[in-house]
């Protein structure tokens, strides 16, 4: 079988670049003999940016480009001339997108608006010319100070599809064709297990020209948050949901136990999503009439959950459910909660997929490589120099006088 292009994992190489070297230039014109220092700065590295994009919907662009190199600064010359600023690399992402570290599985970041940039490695920062070392008593430094290195970090990129309802059931239950029957998605459908293999996304019409979005996940087996079925791969497509649709057919052996086992499966995969608000929709109930489905809510439904009972194909109790869906997504009480929260957590080591974290990075060298480089020394003398052929020098300069004007993480596009 092909290969799916829903790519909703993949692991990266990201460094931002080198801030340039200050000049250490003296001024030599004629008539001139003692023109003192002139050296300009170094430019700042290159930023390794990711901005949101509701144009894509998968991470397969990142699978085959997995270096993002920000380009190096430019170091500083005579007469006071910066050097040129690295350029910026900006990874587009889907809307939903959550970065971790590669190593730890530390949450970084993420992205959830279109247009959103955030800004994941910072570039170096370009290091001083000699002419703002000169001092009374000493006239004509000959040092400057280095650029900063860039940073280089190995991450993972973690796709959660954005949407209010999120559809979880057992395989078979009628979620993809509950989906195709009230929004234009088309996803496959027949009639045995696992017929849905990736996440599809709906637009839900609804009342006055209103919408919703709806996702629809592969079915949940007992066991999926240890491994079973497809596993834990799309569970967390459902992080992101301001309401979880349950929906179980109404031919099944045990209503409430397969209630039960769905919300422990969620609920063992991310405990934050016991929080989430509820819908249960009992299905293909075009064969069942009203008696039947009065003896069904007083014995076999779970307490504490709002029901309907649906048939996708008779297209019986939709507005219903559209109904109960509209006014659970838009209760004041669930707003007050945010959607993306239960997504903002580190990366759990079961939730991880093994042949992306296998993936090994070539050893890739910068192409400034031979230069040297130089690190600042904490020496004691309130900033004075170490010496005065010395590079090296304390931290007064390189801290508190050189003071990031872009130190925000976080930074939304205008």
């Amino acid at each position: 079988m092909a290969e799916s292009n829903f790519i909703d994992y993949v692991k990266i190489l990201c460094r931002s670049g080198k801030g340039g070297a200050g000049s250490a230039h003296l001024h030599r014109a004629k008539y001139i003999p003692k023109g003192g220092p002139d050296g300009g700065d170094g430019g700042r590295g290159g930023h390794v940016l990711l901005r949101g994009n509701h144009n894509l919907w998968t991470l397969i662009h990142l699978k085959y480009q997995r270096h993002i190199f920000a380009t190096d600064g430019v170091a500083g010359g005579e007469n006071n001339m910066t050097g040129r600023q690295g350029e910026d690399r900006i990874v587009e992402v889907p809307c939903g997108t959550a970065v971790y570290d590669a190593e730890t599985g530390e949450f970084l970041c993420d992205v959830t608006e279109h247009g959103q940039v955030v800004r994941l490695l910072r570039g170096g920062r370009g290091g001083k010319g000699n002419t703002h070392f000169k001092t009374a008593t000493r006239q004509t430094p000959r040092f400057a100070q280095p650029g900063e290195p860039g940073i280089e970090r190995a991450v993972v990129l973690e796709l959660k599809l954005l949407a209010d309802v999120g559809l979880v059931g057992f395989p078979n239950a009628g979620k993809s064709t509950l989906l195709s029957v009230i929004s234009a998605a088309k996803p496959k459908i027949a009639n045995y297990p696992f017929t849905t293999l990736e996440p599809n996304l709906g637009i839900v019409t609804y009342r006055d020209m209103q919408s919703f979005v709806m996702a629809d996940i592969p079915g949940i087996i007992e066991g999926a948050s240890e491994g079973k079925g497809l596993g834990l791969r799309f569970l967390r497509h459902i992080e992101r949901n301001a309401v979880l649709l349950f929906m179980i057919p109404a031919d099944s052996d045990d209503i409430r136990h397969e209630w039960d086992v769905l919300v422990n499966e969620l609920t063992t995969f991310n405990p934050e999503l016991a929080d989430k608000p509820r819908v249960l929709a009992i299905t293909k109930c075009d064969m069942l009439d009203d008696e039947l489905i009065d003896e069904m809510r007083r014995s076999e439904l779970p307490e504490g959950v709002e029901t309907v009972f649906i048939s996708s194909v008779a297209q019986r109790g939709l507005s219903e459910l559209k109904d109960l869906l509209w006014r659970t997504i838009n209760d004041e009480r669930n707003r007050l909660v945010d959607p993306s929260q239960a997504a903002q957590r580190d990366l759990d080591e079961r939730h991880r997929e093994a042949d992306e974290d296998a993936f090994l990075f070539e050893n890739v060298t910068p192409a400034d490589a031979e230069q040297e480089e130089f690190v600042p020394s904490r020496a004691e003398g309130s900033g004075r120099m170490i010496g005065p052929d010395s590079k090296e020098w304390s931290d007064e300069y390189w801290a508190e006088d050189y003071v990031d004007p872009e130190a925000d993480w976080q930074v939304k596009s205008e």
